[in-house]
């Protein structure tokens, strides 16, 4: 189905502020359809006066559709809709006195003109299936009201209203709670999902007659209240965006819709959501997220303190091979520190691997010992990982980095500088990672399934079996290659 923007830009001559105008009613427009009972659809006027097209199409919760087919991106030729070209020319609200019948079912429609600064935009035909029409209901009427004073908004180009916007995820729908106020912030009337949400702040009784502003000052802690000037504004009616209350057991965001069907304020719009399940859940995460992160720096800690101890306890070793064993040792769990560290500090549980792989080439260049300075540089980028691959990967880039510059540079003389190039490519859920240097080579005769090496053995380990991925280990343009594919999500 084509977008408003790719409509907009096909067959009409609006401008982006315009377009920007039929969003913010598109994203409210919502309310507009639960209270009216009805479908609604907004239809845009061709450039060359063709005819409509159809830009967006929203269906009521609170009753029967009347448009069993989507009608996005159709088009009805000028002439067609009687009602649609009255209410272009006059810019003007039209109501058909007859019903129209769709496939056996009575419809009642209505176009409402969509006007900024003066001039129609677009048109909203109101659709509603009458089968679903009873005898009204307090409720219903409060509603129907409600809907004809928006309607009469948009027709004179004061709604929709900058602010808090009904698309957002946990804002108030009509459905969880209606109230009604009149100019004064007095409650004229409350819907029981409106009643029942101030109850669980306390209320005893009815909520009718009552000033919302000081029902709520006197329901909700201090502390647990917008400033006053919100409070006022929002709970008073007077001010179109929306604010939390509660207690300590219960939270609510109420937003208010100022109306003003005929210029002056006539009252407004409450729409109330009891939202502390929500909360409870965003506190749990908020707690999961943290203990996470704590947990990460507490190893990143002990793992720091066990490489400590294990190079005190090189230092204080003659054997020249225990001494090289326990220095591998405080490599490979030094670099498993960095990413617990890294993990400490992210919000999710993935981290972005190229600063690790920056800190792994500087640890590894720092503690090598040889003789030709070596300057490890990365080119391209392996992106975020979940902490799960990291960690091996981390392990694998250590090892295959100290073997490039052990191997590759000690003993050499007559060189100035050693190079050796870390290069990460992401291809359709693949990481393609080449480590290539510029020292000696491999020794002759090197065979990787016959080597007995504790570094090649664990990078060949966590390469295949841990990350499921494919090791090569060959001859490099100068010196050494080494490249692992590894599947990632």
């Amino acid at each position: 189905m084509p977008s408003l923007h790719e409509l907009v830009r096909a067959h009409t001559d609006l401008v982006e502020d315009d377009v920007a105008w039929l969003q913010l009613l598109m994203a409210d427009w919502q309310i507009l359809a639960d209270l009216s009972f009805a479908d609604l659809v907004l239809w845009l006027p061709d450039q060359e006066g063709k005819g409509y097209w159809a830009g967006g199409q929203m269906r009521p919760t609170t009753g029967p559709t009347a448009l069993v087919d989507d009608v996005l991106g159709t088009f009805i030729p000028t002439g067609r809709r009687r009602m649609l070209d009255e209410a272009l020319q006059t810019g003007r609200l039209v109501r058909e006195g007859d019903p129209e019948w769709r496939d056996d079912v009575p419809v009642r429609v209505e176009v409402i003109p969509v006007r900024r600064a003066g001039r129609v935009l677009a048109l909203i035909a109101r659709n509603t299936n009458l089968l679903g029409v009873r005898t009204p209901s307090r409720l219903e009427l409060s509603y129907l009201q409600t809907a004809a004073d928006l309607t009469k908004m948009i027709a004179a180009g004061w709604f929709p209203l900058p602010g808090q916007r009904s698309d957002h995820a946990d804002s108030p729908r009509v459905g969880d709670g209606f109230v009604r106020l009149d100019p004064a912030g007095r409650v004229v009337y409350a819907s029981p999902n409106g009643l029942s949400a101030y109850r669980r702040l306390g209320l005893q009784g009815d909520l009718t007659g009552l000033v919302l502003t000081d029902l709520t000052r006197d329901l909700v802690p201090a502390r647990k209240r917008p400033d006053e000037e919100t409070l006022s504004a929002v709970l008073g009616g007077r001010d179109g965006r929306a604010t939390e209350v509660g207690t300590d057991e219960v939270t609510l965001i109420v937003r208010s819709i100022p109306l003003r069907p005929e210029g002056e304020r006539s009252g407004a719009l409450l729409l109330v959501r009891d939202v502390t399940e929500l909360r409870r859940r965003d506190r749990e995460l908020v707690t999961k997220d943290v203990t996470i992160r704590e947990i990460h720096h507490r190893v990143k800690n002990n793992l720091q303190t066990v490489a400590a101890l294990l190079r005190l306890q090189a230092r204080r070793t003659g054997a020249d091979d225990a001494k090289a064993a326990l220095e591998e040792a405080v490599r490979r769990v030094g670099s498993i520190a960095i990413v617990h560290e890294t993990l400490s500090h992210a919000i999710e549980e993935t981290v972005d691997f190229d600063d690790i792989a920056d800190r792994l080439g500087a640890m590894v260049v720092d503690v090598s010992g040889v003789e030709v300075p070596v300057r490890v540089v990365r080119e391209g980028s392996f992106g975020k990982l979940p902490s799960e691959a990291a960690t091996p990967l981390a392990m694998v880039l250590t090892e295959v980095l100290q073997n490039a510059v052990e191997h590759g540079y000690a003993g050499v003389t007559g060189r100035t500088e050693g190079r050796v190039v870390v290069t990460a490519r992401r291809i359709v859920g693949r990481l393609h990672v080449v480590v290539e240097d510029d020292g000696r080579g491999l020794p002759d005769g090197f065979d990787l399934d016959s080597s007995t090496q504790l570094g090649l053995s664990i990078v060949r380990t966590l390469v295949e079996s841990e990350l499921g991925g494919v090791l090569e280990i060959g001859p490099g343009t100068r010196g050494t290659r080494v490249q692992a594919d590894l599947p990632v999500g």
